[in-house]
């Protein structure tokens, strides 16, 4: 064991898996074939009160930690299913629960919790930025006491199964001396927004359920900014930690789902009369993807406490999702090798995984533009960029 487990975190590891057992291996690769949303899983994790994990218990959520939320997902990826289907209910939350007035916390949080209202979406990312958050065009222009926001954004997930989307918008022009200002966060009201917000979906290479969004004479009335106006940026960088740490989570979950299956089917599989898992080519893959994803799944657990315990964890949350993704991908190759051209084989359920898992090392953020991070703000190297 990688980690001292509290008896509440045991029982919370234990109630997702007995949920997850309920939705078979067909389920997900049915999904998968027709592009289909995981409604019915969804729902089941929202009735267990999982998706306001952590939601205060003031607004009707769970009230767990960081940690806690972390072996939600990655329970979910561990089994056989994708987290990505929901997982931005636990994070996007946490810009509206940090940095939202009393007002909007009422308002929102919770029916959140409950369940009557989705906040799947976050619109931050366009063709033009990139990684490059602090460079989007998308503008929010102050008029009495709305706001109107005319842009495009890409690769904006679950805005279709969401009932509210937090969206990034330049409040005044782009500053050079002021890169991280000069942005403004908004809850918005995909029901109210109407034509406003064209919603077009992206064909990817998984089913994520992502879209480009025209945006056009979009209202927003003032009330609905988060904070203070030209914030916005600053606001969404702490749930950013947050995202990361949870996708390093799901990353760890993916790799111990790969880990689980090679080593089942190596001691399982016979040729040349022996079992497969006795050769060393096939042995020594499986223990080096295991052991990267033991110290993956440690760096894990360091930035959750950390941000539990109410400190600063961009360098172990950014370590924590580069090394769980690698990790994931290490797995993810090594599995497929030890199936050969039965992975390939849709039934098996492989090649499913093998697809999903690739998506974490360039998303949310590229694993690379994390080395950079680490080069240049924690090893004090030049800028690379």
């Amino acid at each position: 064991m990688s980690f001292d487990f509290t008896p509440e975190q045991e029982h919370i590891r234990r109630v997702i898996q007995g949920i997850c057992n309920d939705f078979s291996d067909e389920y997900w690769r049915e999904l998968d074939s027709s592009n289909r949303y995981p409604e019915k899983f969804v729902d089941e994790l929202t009735k267990g009160g999982w998706l306001a994990a952590l939601i205060p218990e003031e607004f009707g959520g769970i009230g767990v930690g960081v940690t806690e939320a972390s072996i939600i997902l990655e329970e979910i990826n561990r089994s056989g299913g994708n987290a990505a289907a929901c997982h931005a209910q636990m994070y996007i939350m946490g810009t509206l629960l940090h940095h939202g007035n009393d007002e909007q916390k009422k308002k929102y949080l919770p029916g959140i919790a409950r369940g009557d209202v989705r906040l799947q979406a976050f619109g931050v990312t366009e063709p033009n930025a990139g990684s490059d958050s602090t460079r989007i065009e998308t503008r929010a222009v102050r008029d009495g006491d709305d706001y109107i926001v005319n842009g495009q954004k890409i690769f904006i997930s679950r805005v279709q199964h969401s009932d509210l989307m937090l969206l990034l918008a330049r409040t005044s022009p782009y500053d050079e001396n002021n890169r991280a200002g000069n942005l403004s966060v908004f809850i918005v009201d995909l029901k109210k927004a109407g034509s406003s917000v064209k919603v077009t979906p992206l064909e990817t290479m998984i089913n994520h359920e992502t879209n480009i969004l025209h945006i056009e004479d979009l209202h927003i009335s003032a009330e609905n900014r988060i904070g203070e106006e030209g914030q916005g940026f600053r606001y969404i960088l702490s749930g950013m930690n947050v995202e990361r740490i949870l996708i390093a989570a799901e990353s760890v979950g993916d790799a111990k789902f790969f880990i689980d299956k090679a080593t089942k089917y190596a001691n399982e599989r016979e040729v040349f009369g022996i079992p497969i898992g006795q050769n060393q080519g096939v042995q020594f893959p499986i223990a080096a993807a295991y052991a990267q994803t033991e110290a993956a799944d440690l760096m894990r657990y360091k930035a959750a406490t950390r941000f539990d315990g109410g400190h600063k964890v961009g360098p172990e949350a950014n370590m924590a999702k580069y090394l769980a993704s690698e990790a994931a991908w290490t797995a993810a190759n090594m599995c497929m090798d030890t199936f050969g051209g039965y992975g390939m084989a849709v039934e098996y359920n492989i090649e499913r995984k093998f697809r999903e898992s690739r998506l974490y090392k360039v998303a949310p953020v590229t694993n690379n533009l994390i080395l950079s991070y680490l080069g240049h703000n924690v090893l004090g190297l030049p800028k690379s960029y």
